[in-house]
């Protein structure tokens, strides 16, 4: 999308934007590495996902943690002890703003929940550092634009956590189905049924825990009322801070469906679910939903389901391409193709399992490209990660809104304007507001 188009489409998204101290407008590729170099990274959000890409950060020779911050002084100080009994010594922020100050920082991990994913990235490209930033990259397609067009200003690398993109066996099976030994593909089918992943129970409004500063967790969100059901892991449930199953695992999954298809955006969106197996639990996104995507010459169809572990194949997740001569099944525990009985071709193939540790490897993947100063050689880019993220609202959106939505790809927007100006982006609160860059 053109920069014109982008100011037209993200005209909801404006405003004055939060002007940080201290922040400067870098040149491209001024922030270079040298081989030898050590790069210096601060972690932001260091509770569950940005903690486990810090450690495999820090597997890697020449890479050295020396600032984090979380909101939560309780994880704060569990982190800093962590460090100090390796001997490492780091300085704790609370406000990430200020860790972004820190010139001795080189790049940044952002492993907060999902609704600050787009500030922090933003403000992050602008003070010139480099970006690790969890999935799924924004909380709505406009947060996904912007962010895309942040490193395309700021010309940062930006590697996106879908750590599969850099496993072995993913890419092998992508290859094995480039081949097209398993014939024309006609179904794509994409479940995620995770057992160990429920709602929490539902629990009066409360004080926040001693060494919380709620309020710069809601950050953007609406001003709600702390309550625990909502706070840490939870969060994922609730529509302010997150978008459920669908984007959690959804731009792992999705995003293997779109590159074994190579797939751009699809025509038609239709989204059927609901609170069918936990009603009295706190969620406000579907402990089960099913969403049918159409594209030219094949459907691709998302199946997740809260609490429960038998999916499609006896996995509990996993992709299966569909095709006239056989189904190659792809999950994080390898691939395998089932060759259908008419079949001659003699395509079946056992179990491929993973020789590789994909998160590993994505670090390892980031620490190249920063050193190399190219944003191309991540495997997983922002603006590949804005494209899963992109498709995956799109279930959603169809899924909160009740109905079947059509995609204008001449105008980068849903065919109902009605759509576009309710679901395109979210609004911002509490005096913050999303920069355009």
């Amino acid at each position: 999308m053109n920069r014109k188009k982008f100011i037209q489409q993200s005209a909801i998204i404006t405003g004055a934007g939060i002007v940080l101290p201290g922040f400067t407008t870098l040149s491209k590729g001024s922030n270079i590495l040298g081989a030898n170099d050590t790069i210096n990274i601060g972690a932001i959000g260091i509770n569950g996902m940005g903690w486990s890409d810090t450690k495999a950060l820090l597997k890697i020779p020449g890479v050295s943690l020396v600032a984090i911050c979380d909101v939560d002084q309780n994880v704060l100080e569990k982190r800093k002890a962590e460090m100090a009994e390796k001997n490492i010594n780091v300085k704790t922020y609370s406000d990430y703003r200020k860790l972004l100050d820190d010139k001795d920082i080189d790049a940044v991990i952002i492993g907060s929940p999902d609704h600050w994913h787009a500030l922090m990235m933003i403000h992050a490209s602008q003070a010139g550092k480099h970006v690790y930033c969890e999935k799924p990259i924004g909380n709505s397609i406009g947060e996904c634009r912007a962010m895309v067009a942040a490193q395309e200003h700021y010309g940062n690398v930006v590697q996106v956590g879908q750590w599969q993109r850099s496993q072995k066996h993913f890419q092998d099976a992508l290859s094995y189905i480039a081949t097209g030994v398993l014939g024309p593909i006609r179904t794509v089918k994409v479940w995620c049924y995770q057992g160990w992943m429920r709602p929490a129970s539902i629990v009066a409004n409360s004080s926040p825990p001693k060494g919380v500063d709620y309020n710069s967790w809601l950050g953007p969100a609406p001003l709600k009322p702390f309550n625990a059901s909502r706070f840490h892991f939870h969060f994922r449930w609730f529509w302010d801070y997150a978008g459920g199953l669908m984007t959690d695992w959804g731009v792992h999954l999705l995003d293997y469906a779109l590159l074994g298809m190579q797939a751009s955006l699809p025509k038609s969106i239709v989204g059927l679910g609901g609170k069918f197996a936990y009603p009295n639990l706190a969620e406000e996104t579907p402990d089960t939903l099913t969403t049918l995507y159409e594209f030219d010459k094949f459907n691709l169809v998302w199946d997740s389901a809260m609490g429960i572990d038998n999916g499609s194949y006896g996995r509990d997740h996993g992709i299966a391409f569909i095709g006239n001569n056989a189904t190659l099944i792809l999950n994080r525990g390898g691939w395998e193709v089932i060759e259908e009985s008419i079949s001659k071709n003699k395509v079946a193939k056992p179990l491929v399992k993973p020789t590789d540790n994909g998160l590993d490897q994505h670090a390892i993947n980031f620490v190249e490209a920063m050193r190399s100063n190219d944003p191309l050689k991540v495997n997983c880019s922002i603006q590949q990660g804005a494209h899963v993220a992109t498709v995956a609202q799109m279930g959603n959106i169809s899924y909160r809104s009740g109905g079947k939505l059509y995609w204008d790809a001449t105008k980068n927007e849903f065919t109902d304007s009605k759509i576009n100006s309710e679901y395109l982006t979210n609004n911002y609160h509490n005096g913050y507001s999303l920069p355009l860059i």
